[in-house]
């Protein structure tokens, strides 16, 4: 079911109307303490919530006051509280007495404030800091309530969710930005969303990265895209244990989340047209070229194939604008890279992995290494399997018996419209000139994988069709919507 931002704003405005801002809840007439400084480090804010419009229930007898205990115990300073009851389960009941147990932690009143006096409201119930949602608020209020809170002393938490929200809030340039990685019409979640935002936050400000955190590799990727604190829902409510390893991978992000963050740091604004990945190169006129096109992502086949290359080559490859993709096929339930494959990463000849085999979700999160999952789809309704994989890209290729990959065979209508319903699509089989155009206006991917429709021979590739590639995926019309 699609929850709509405004039906959840307007059932409160409704409820407003007939029971106060307070929603029936007695709200002390003054604030009891002095306002706590929120997003102290370590800059981890957890949640309380007890249900969720796209996951249903998640913890209906959750006692606020136990669970923010869990969290600082943890080492939490700072803590969300929704209060929002219609579609969440919550009230201003459970932030006054989180705050009342825990009077020195920071505490986030997370709602669908409307005007100044849900500000007033959240400072007397003992909130330290407000969400602002800017695709709720036309830039005018936005900027009012903004300035309203900081006058109360409160930190205001200005929540984006896209660049038309980010540009609408760039004359306020807030101290502190969240960038909500779940889209507040479907519900549904793009963890690549905020990486691809950060780089037009350009003003001096903290940075939040909002929804999906669901392990340490999350913090990972958000740390490395710039994000200086992640707020964290449902996880650590069903886990409160998930705490000391978001902590961790905040203060020690390690590499993992690099490869994402590289993928679109020199993306230009207002670019629709899909990345390219240029797979199957094994000699460096072939890499040149790719890289000199403007392919985002050059793969090298390290499973057999007639295009595998060789881990000599590319250890002798020197620095390319694009980042390098290893290919490999790893057993189901496997959880150990062949030792030159894990050198290659380590020493930074490659990148990052594509997991082109039987690999389950579990084995690879297991690897903890920078990867994505490609799946071979042989018909529409594999496409849910997307949803099971960690990776915040899934590849969509078309399945053949004989090989896994470099076949020339093309996904079916059906299968390409089934993978585009889980989010940005990333594809791959028998793409050539004489079709990417085609398939990229009909699918908006967010990249397309070429190898074997733009060789001469296996494992080496014709320059003139690499041209006519790139000149096609570029020749590609958007008239109707554009691609983040």
């Amino acid at each position: 079911m699609e929850y709509v931002l405004t039906e959840i704003a307007e059932t409160r405005r409704e409820r407003i109307r007939h029971e106060g801002h307070a929603l029936g809840i007695a709200v002390p007439a003054e604030r009891q303490g002095a306002v706590v400084r929120f997003g102290r480090d370590p800059f981890v804010i957890c949640e309380i919530k007890r249900r969720s419009p796209s996951r249903g229930a998640i913890a209906e007898q959750l006692d606020p006051v136990a669970q923010a205990g869990r969290y600082v115990e943890a080492g939490v300073r700072s803590i969300s509280v929704l209060t929002e009851e219609n579609h969440f389960g919550g009230s201003l009941e459970d932030l006054m007495r989180v705050k009342k147990a825990f009077p020195d932690v920071a505490v986030l009143r997370k709602d669908f404030l409307l005007d100044e006096e849900d500000i007033d409201i959240s400072w007397r119930a003992g909130a330290d800091a407000v969400l602002l949602i800017a695709a709720l608020l036309p830039p005018g209020r936005l900027a009012a309530l903004h300035e309203h809170a900081v006058a109360r002393g409160l930190t205001a938490l200005v929540e984006v969710h896209s660049r038309e929200e980010l540009e609408a809030v760039r004359s306020i340039a807030p101290p502190l930005v969240g960038v909500n990685s779940r889209d507040l019409a479907t519900f549904r979640v793009d963890r690549l969303l905020p990486v691809k935002l950060r780089p037009f936050i350009d003003w001096s400000c903290r940075t939040v990265f909002e929804s999906g955190i669901n392990s340490g590799s999350d913090v990972s990727l958000a740390v490395n895209a710039g994000y200086d604190g992640v707020l964290v829902g449902e996880a650590v409510v069903r886990r409160p244990q998930l705490i000391g390893e978001i902590i961790d991978a905040q203060r020690n992000p390690g590499e993992t989340g690099k490869f994402w963050a590289r993928l679109f740091a020199t993306r230009q604004a207002g670019n629709r047209l899909p990345l390219v990945k240029i797979c199957g190169l094994t000699n460096a006129l072939d890499v040149n070229a790719a890289d000199a096109l403007g392919a985002s992502l050059l793969g090298f086949v390290l499973a057999e194939s007639p295009r595998r290359a060789d881990v000599a080559f590319l250890r002798s490859l020197g620095a390319t604008r694009a980042q390098k993709v290893g290919v490999v096929v790893l057993n189901r339930g496997a959880t150990d890279l062949d030792p030159r494959i894990a050198e290659l990463l380590a020493d930074g000849h490659l990148d990052a992995l594509q997991l082109h085999g039987d690999e389950s979700p579990e084995a690879c999160t297991a690897l903890g290494i920078p990867y994505y999952k490609a799946l071979r789809l042989r018909r529409a309704d594999d496409a849910s399997l997307i949803a099971h994989f960690d990776s915040p890209r899934v590849l969509v290729d078309a399945f053949s018996a004989d090989a896994r990959g470099g076949t020339g065979k093309v996904l079916s209508p059906d299968a390409l419209a089934a993978a585009n319903a889980f989010g940005p699509v990333w594809i791959a089989g028998g793409l050539g000139p004489d079709n990417v155009r085609e398939i990229t206006e009909n699918y908006r991917p967010e990249l397309v994988d070429v190898s074997s429709r733009l060789e001469a021979e296996p494992g080496r590739k014709d320059h003139a069709k690499m041209q006519k590639f790139f000149g096609e995926v570029r020749s590609a019309s958007f008239a109707d919507r554009s691609i983040s």
